[in-house]
Order: structure tokens, then sequence, then C-alpha cells
């Protein structure tokens, strides 16, 4: 019998690939789907599935709050491409960790875990729930925790480059890329999702397709029209143009 699974990821192109290895392995019947957290719960809470891939960090909702709401509690398996909440996720009935972009490969053996798992008694759920409100009030106590690196795909592997290293990202015909040591990277997210997921203090969207990090600035210039030229600090004075309508938040967030 086929594992009834529910899908949950605020990033679309990632939903829909997950989507995609799953109908492939021929192992899963996809009930379900969502990018809303809130949604999520409203599904999960009316038809539980065997197993839910769960992306955690998420606008307004995380996944462990998600679960929080939860009435009943499913399998879960984390998908997340920031390796920080690992520990947290395997503390949470959760199966599998799955870094994205999820491979096929790592996906067979979490549907594997998954199928043994079934049936067997797992976490209690006095027991969940408690550390669920443990993980959630601490996650509401505490700074945001952001990513230090990001994975870029190579071939048929990833690679990881530390985010202190990326000079910027840019957007070029529907790809987006890392510039690391004057040399580009392709990496899996869009501008606007990597300007709510990187550390705001840290990379600052200067354009519809660029995002900054704001160590690397050297020098701030004023352009005819209002935009702003930036210079960085690497071996090619790489100059990047502040688009006219975003250069007010650029001088208040770098003091100039």
């Amino acid at each position: 019998m086929k594992l009834r699974a529910y899908l949950v990821d605020d990033e679309p192109l990632a939903l829909d690939r997950l989507r995609r290895l799953l109908e492939h392995t021929g192992r899963v019947d996809v009930i379900g789907s969502t990018i809303e957290p809130e949604i999520a719960v409203a599904d999960l809470t009316a038809n539980s599935p065997d197993v839910c891939f769960l992306d955690i960090q998420m606008p307004r909702l995380t996944g462990f709050e998600v679960l929080a709401r939860l009435p009943i509690q499913p399998i879960v398996i984390f998908t997340t491409a920031f390796d920080q909440y690992a520990l947290k996720a395997f503390g949470v009935n959760s199966v599998d960790y799955l870094l994205k972009p999820v491979e096929p490969d790592s996906l067979e053996r979490a549907l594997t875990k998954v199928e043994r798992l079934r049936g067997s008694g797992h976490l209690a759920q006095p027991e969940l729930q408690g550390l669920l409100r443990q993980i959630t009030d601490s996650l509401r106590g505490t700074k945001p925790e952001y990513p230090d690196r990001i994975a870029s795909r190579l071939g048929d592997r990833l690679q990881f480059l530390e985010l202190r290293r990326v000079t910027y990202f840019y957007a070029e015909d529907k790809l987006t890329y890392a510039v690391a040591e004057g040399k580009a990277y392709c990496v899996d997210h869009t501008i606007a999702e990597l300007e709510r997921k990187l550390d705001p203090k840290k990379f600052l969207r200067i354009h519809r397709g660029t995002l900054v990090n704001i160590d690397w600035i050297k020098e701030v210039a004023s352009l005819p029209g209002g935009a702003l030229n930036l210079r960085l600090k690497d071996s090619k004075d790489t100059d990047l143009i502040v688009a006219r309508d975003r250069a007010r938040e650029f001088k208040t967030r770098v003091g100039c």
C-alpha cells in the first residue's frame, strides 16, 4: 500500500520538485500540499497522512509551530535549506531530515524509514506536545537563527558556501547565483526567498534582482536620478547599482 503524504513548503518551486520526486518513486500518493502554514494546520487536522514533508523556516508559522497545533501528530520528514535546525528536528517525532534541494537517493532512504516505522509505536502524544511547546517558546524567546552557509549544486554534487564569503547574490535568466571570491555559484532560491531567509543585518536587497552582503561594501556614490553605486572590496572592485526606489532604505540601513 502506498504511503499517503502531505507536503508543506513556502517555496512553490521546491514544493513542485518534491511532488515530482515523490510521484517518480511510485511509493507515495500525495494527498495534498500547500505553501501556507495555516492551511497546512487545517488540512492536517482534518485528514492526517501517513507522512508529512514539512519545511521548518516559513513565514508566520515555523514547521514546529504547525506541528504544535495539530491534535494528531503525523510522522514527519523535515525539508529545509538550512541545517542549523537538524538537532531540534530529530527531537520532534521526525523520521528524517532532508537538506534542500532534496536528492532522490536521500528521499528513497527516508521513505524506507517511514514504511518501517508506520504501524510501530513512536513518541507518546503528551511527551511530544510538551516538547513542541518548549521548542516554540524557545523560538519566540530568542533571536531568529540565520544560516551561516548555503548549498550550491555542482553537477551531481552539492557544495556549501560560507555566507561570509558571499559578496552578493544576483538573478539572471531565471536562475540565482551567489558570488564568492569572484566566482558565481548557482543556488536553488529566488532573490525574494533569500531576502526573507538571510540575516537582514548582513544581506540587503538593493535591486529587484540583487542582494548584497553589507560587509563587502567599500564605497557608496550617488548617481543621477537618485540611484546609488556601490563598490565592493573584492578583488575586482565590483560595482553594483542600488535602485532609486531602494536608495532611501539602503541609506537608513547602512547609516549613510
